[in-house]
């Protein structure tokens, strides 16, 4: 099957910057989009940034000029740089990775990762 194990969360000063990576492993084919979304205590799970194969990239406003999405499809891994890191950033980061195909299995999975604490003290 499919797995998504992310890192790079921690303990930032506001202004500071963190790297997240989340890497996806398992017999896959290919995957369509791989993002990162939050959720902060109390509040529903919110997109912040997903990306294609292709390279098209979608952002929350809220991130928009401080977070870079990137990827590397070879690795099936993607990157979330976010810069500029403010206290209302603070929130468990999920990694997912939509329309996936494995190898062997027909149809598409979505999977997502567990999770890894983001927070920026003020």
């Amino acid at each position: 099957q499919v797995q998504l194990v992310e890192s790079g969360g921690g303990l930032v000063q506001a202004g500071g910057s963190l790297r997240l990576s989340c890497v996806a492993s398992g017999s896959i084919f290919s995957i369509n989009v791989m993002g990162w979304y939050r959720q902060a205590p109390g509040k529903q799970r919110e997109l912040v940034a997903a990306m294609t194969g292709g390279g098209s990239t979608d952002y929350a406003d809220f991130v928009k000029g401080r977070f870079t999405i990137s990827r590397d499809n070879a690795k099936n891994t993607v990157y979330l740089q976010m810069n500029s890191l403010k206290p209302e950033d603070t929130a468990v980061y999920y990694c997912n990775a939509d329309r996936v195909r494995v190898r062997g299995v027909a149809g598409t999975l979505s999977r997502w990762g567990q999770g890894t604490q983001v927070t920026v003290s003020s």
